[in-house]
């Protein structure tokens, strides 16, 4: 792969993009969503529209952070709203999340554009995402036929990072970002309480200059984990006194550091099952041998 290739295939979706009348990007503010905002702002100018959708899910700062990434693209911001939690089988939080939230998020888009005339909706899939384990979100992009640019023309992660480069964008190297509820173990019900106190206190961990990183919510026990690159930081006694302090006063009963790191998925499905059983529910009951 290189340069020469990804800015090939940008060249290949502007083309394809430039042969529609109009249309509407899924926008979260990602690296993702945010070339394909770029790309259709170059094929459509004005006819191309990104679209963040706001719930309980979507962090404040995130949100802010769409609004930034639009005005350095220069397409037009529009913000909508819904909430997952209205959805029984979202709340449920079974293996089938990301399908209901999916589902829910670009039915809100499908409007939007209806609204404008608008009948293409697409959104950020990148050819690197079918292959990266339990994504039952891609099942309603599937679903609802909407155009996927990146991935059907076979651009993978690292070359939407390289066109990212080629537009100066400022989410080029951006971490890449879940909603809310996946901080959430499958099988714990989704609640506004549980989605609050997670955004609190990963605004804390990004307060203190952490770049990739989770807060799991265990019921009440807060796991953090941050990148291996991190780690010492994490482990610093200033921090662990304002992690402890601080994440407990926003709701949670304990907080933990997973020394495994920052893992994605590691919540889901797809996660090692016995391990999360471990993290929660013995971690406190472990004879380990001490020395003597």
């Amino acid at each position: 792969m290189s340069e020469r290739d990804a800015a090939r295939k940008a060249d290949a979706v502007r083309e394809a993009l430039a042969e529609r009348d109009s249309a509407l990007v899924a926008f979260s503010g990602g690296v993702d969503s945010s070339v394909v905002a770029a790309l259709a702002f170059d094929a459509l100018g004005e006819n191309a529209v990104a679209c963040t959708a706001k719930s309980e899910t979507l962090p404040d700062a995130e949100l802010e952070d769409a609004a930034r990434v639009a005005e350095e693209i220069g397409i037009e911001h529009v913000v909508v709203e819904f909430s997952e939690l209205d959805n029984p089988d979202f709340v449920t939080n079974d293996d089938d999340r990301c399908y209901h939230c999916r589902t829910m998020r670009l039915g809100r888009m499908y409007e939007a554009a209806r609204e404008r005339g608008i009948e293409t909706v697409c959104d950020g899939t990148n050819a690197s995402d079918p292959g990266e384990g339990h994504r039952p979100g891609l099942r309603a992009v599937e679903e609802l036929e909407v155009v996927s640019p990146l991935l059907a023309h076979d651009i993978t992660k690292e070359e939407v990072r390289e066109i990212a480069d080629e537009y100066d964008l400022s989410v080029a190297d951006k971490p890449s970002m879940a909603c809310l509820s996946s901080r959430i173990p499958t099988g714990l019900e989704v609640t506004e309480e549980r989605l609050s106190r997670v955004e609190q206190a990963e605004t804390i961990l990004r307060t203190w200059g952490f770049e990739q990183f989770r807060v799991r919510d265990h019921d009440g026990l807060a796991r953090i984990e941050v990148a291996p690159d991190e780690l010492d930081r994490a482990l610093d006694p200033d921090f662990v006194r304002a992690a402890r302090d601080h994440i407990k006063d926003v709701g949670f009963d304990h907080v933990t550091l997973d020394l495994h790191g920052y893992r994605t998925g590691s919540v889901s499905p797809a996660a090692d099952e016995e391990e999360d059983d471990l993290l929660v529910e013995d971690v406190f009951a472990q004879d380990y041998p001490m020395r003597k």
